[in-house]
C-alpha cells in the first residue's frame, strides 16, 4: 500500500515530529537527514525539499517542540481557578518530574545553541515565555492576596533556574537525585517564594 498523500503542512509536521524523535534518540550532533528520512520511509530529497539543511530542520524541530509546550502552558494558565492552583500546576508540569517535553531534548538544545544563533533564539523565546507566565501568575496571586511575594520576576527566575538545574541532574547523572526528592524540592521552593511554608496545602 502506498503512503497517504499529505498536504505540505501535514508533511512538515510529520518530518518535525520524526526529527524530534531522532534528536532524542541520537543527539543533535549525531542525527542525520538520512535518519529522519529512514524513520518515515521517505527519501532524503523529500526532507531537504522542506528543510534545505540539517541545521534548519533541527531549529524548526525545536521550535515545534517549544510551541507544543507553550500551548500546554497557556491552557494551564487559562484554567478557571486560583492563581496559586494554576501556578502549582504549571511548576509541576514544567518540573523534570512532570510531563513537559523530554528534558533530554532541551539539554541538547541548550548545548547546541551556544554555537547556533537560530537555535539560541528558539530556546531563549521558550525560556522568556515560561518566566513571563510564572511572573504573571505570581503577580496575579499576590494582588488577590492568595500569598505574598515582594518580587515576582525574581521569584520566577529562581524557580525556573532550580527546575532547569534539577533537570540536568536527573537527565545527565543517573542516581544523583531521586524524582521524589526533586519534586519535593520544587514544591518547597515554590512555597518558600510565596511565603507559604506555614500554610496548609491548597
Amino acid at each position: 500500500m502506498g503512503r497517504v498523500r499529505l498536504s505540505v503542512a501535514e508533511r512538515r509536521e510529520e518530518l518535525l515530529r520524526a526529527a524530534i524523535e531522532q534528536i532524542e534518540a541520537r543527539g543533535v550532533a549525531a542525527v542525520r537527514i538520512a535518519d529522519v528520512a529512514a524513520s518515515l520511509g521517505v527519501s532524503n530529497a523529500l526532507v531537504l525539499y522542506h528543510f534545505s539543511t540539517k541545521e534548519k530542520l533541527v531549529a524548526e524541530a525545536f521550535r515545534y517542540a517549544a510551541e507544543g509546550d507553550l500551548a500546554h502552558l497557556r491552557k494551564l494558565i487559562a484554567r478557571r481557578t486560583t492563581a496559586l492552583r494554576r501556578l502549582r500546576a504549571a511548576v509541576r508540569w514544567y518540573a523534570p518530574t512532570g510531563q513537559a517535553k523530554g528534558w533530554r531534548l532541551w539539554i541538547e538544545g541548550w548545548a547546541v545553541s551556544l554555537r547556533d544563533p537560530t537555535l539560541r533564539e528558539v530556546t531563549r523565546d521558550l525560556d522568556l515565555e515560561w518566566k513571563a507566565a510564572l511572573t504573571g501568575l505570581i503577580e496575579e496571586g499576590a494582588a488577590a492576596t492568595e500569598f505574598h511575594c515582594a518580587d515576582p520576576q525574581a521569584s520566577a527566575l529562581r524557580l525556573t533556574a532550580l527546575l532547569d538545574g534539577l533537570a540536568v541532574q536527573l537527565t545527565s547523572y543517573d542516581g544523583a537525585v531521586s524524582r521524589t526528592k526533586a519534586q519535593q524540592w520544587a514544591d518547597e521552593a515554590l512555597a518558600r517564594e510565596l511565603n507559604l511554608l506555614e500554610s496548609p496545602t491548597t
